[in-house]
């Protein structure tokens, strides 16, 4: 159910007249989702695939049944974000990341 949610909320987040120049995607992996940002190639000589960012991380916790969030550094690695807890579902988490108080998600 929450991995659903999350694919709910990236489709929600770019109107849908914008999804040509840019999407949020969710990439499944056993135990996280990473959220994406897509765009389209910027010249078409360049390349012809979308570049895909990541943007956060919920991480499953299956000992806790608790989803955590996690922000990525200018290295691609991801480290634990504290300023929310971790929550059995994951609305509080994509809340926060839709927030970003802290422009450390959307920039």
């Amino acid at each position: 159910m929450d991995v659903a949610r999350v694919e709910r909320w990236c489709r929600a987040t770019v109107p849908h007249r914008l999804r040509d120049q840019v999407r949020v995607e969710a990439d499944i992996a056993l135990r996280h989702v990473t959220i994406m940002e897509c765009r389209p190639p910027w010249r078409e000589d360049v390349r012809s695939e979308w570049t895909r960012f990541p943007i956060a991380r919920l991480r499953y916790a299956k000992a806790s049944g608790l989803w955590s969030l996690w922000w990525r550094d200018r290295n691609l690695r991801f480290h634990a974000y504290d300023l929310v807890a971790p929550s059995a579902t994951v609305e509080e988490l994509l809340a926060e990341v839709d927030r970003d108080p802290t422009a450390i998600f959307w920039g």
